[in-house]
């Protein structure tokens, strides 16, 4: 009698790999850890293995259903430092493991009046980052190919580097606003943006002037190590006319204050995508050609201009709360309550 043969042993599938997303399925709700398979990337599309993603004020404006635009369930985060582990078709531009950022304008339709006049931030049909389209709270992330920014000479770690995406790029998109020929520049609001920007401003030979919440001493004492001449109250008078000043701060109270502080033909450059109602105010505030400016996303020439500035600049000092993936909604709150000096980045690798 033969010796029956011993079943074969098949060894197990290899798991398939997932994603790990932090989801916002509608306005005014909490972010949910979801479990999604990977996403693959499109025509002229790359994936991305998220290695550090900022967290930003416009996440918060995204949660309270001030963004009409925004598209649900979306994966916030716009502030995206990875390395590309995918390629779809047509892209030639990128390789595998090329580390790049994905910023805030995820697309533009290209052929709008805006877009061939080179103003694609404000393009008729954008797409926005953590917003319109998945962002950078995940393990992983599927961008246009090219909306990326490379960042392989960027000499900065992955957590550091996150904030430049959003927090650099608009505060330089301000500051160009404000014009070269202000010398003497006021910031109201001093956080990641302003913290970024302040050291620029500073190396260009700027008198950078901070404005803060009244009595928060720990932020002005930061203003004041990364090299502001004068720090004060958000309602107080600078010691000098300020030739521009930048709201970073989403109060539009501050609007009258600092038109206030500029001297005739002064700019007022407000840097949010949301602020709260402007109150009225006396017309002489404007008169003597003071100008009151808006600043609406950006374009890829800004970041090729900003980081290649960087390269001519001092190292920037770039002060971050790093929070695990899974711990988003923490670091969005503790962003809301002010917390924390810089900026929050989530580190999806993070124990």
């Amino acid at each position: 009698m033969g010796i029956k043969p011993k079943p074969a042993m098949n060894s197990p599938a290899p798991a398939e790999e997932k994603s790990l997303a932090m989801v916002l399925r509608g306005a005014r709700e909490t972010l949910r850890a979801e479990q999604r398979p990977l996403p693959e990337p499109g025509a002229g599309e790359v994936r991305l293995r998220v290695r550090a993603c900022a967290v930003c004020r416009t996440d918060l404006h995204l949660q309270d259903g001030d963004l009409p635009m925004a598209r649900w369930p979306v994966v916030p985060g716009h502030e995206v430092v990875g390395t590309v582990d995918a390629l779809g078709a047509g892209v030639t531009d990128w390789h595998v493991g090329q580390r790049v950022g994905v910023p805030w304008l995820g697309g533009s339709c290209g052929h709008c009046r805006y877009c061939l006049a080179g103003q694609e931030n404000l393009c008729d049909a954008p797409e926005f980052t953590g917003c319109t389209r998945d962002g950078g709270f995940a393990t992983h992330l599927v961008a246009r190919a090219d909306f990326c920014v490379p960042l392989d000479h960027l000499a900065l770690d992955d957590a550091s580097a996150a904030p430049l995406l959003c927090a650099g790029l608009i505060g330089w998109r301000s500051l160009r606003m404000a014009g070269a020929d202000a010398r003497v520049l006021g910031l109201y609001g001093f956080g990641a943006a302003a913290h970024l920007i302040a050291q620029v401003a500073v190396a260009q030979g700027r008198r950078v002037h901070a404005f803060t919440r009244a009595g928060d001493t720990a932020t002005q004492q930061h203003a004041r190590e990364l090299g502001c001449a004068w720090v004060g109250d958000s309602v107080q008078a600078p010691p000098e006319p300020l030739d521009a000043a930048i709201l970073f701060a989403p109060v539009g109270a501050l609007v009258p204050l600092a038109l206030k502080a500029v001297r005739k033909g002064g700019r007022v450059v407000c840097g949010g995508i949301h602020m709260s109602d402007i109150p009225a105010f006396p017309y002489a505030l404007l008169w003597q050609e003071r100008q009151l400016l808006s600043v609406a996303n950006l374009t890829r020439a800004d970041a090729r201009e900003f980081f290649d500035a960087l390269r001519t600049l001092p190292p920037l000092r770039v002060h971050t709360r790093r929070y695990p993936l899974q711990a988003a909604g923490q670091a969005m709150d503790d962003l809301r309550a002010g917390r924390f000096q810089g900026a929050a980045v989530l580190v999806p690798d993070a124990p």
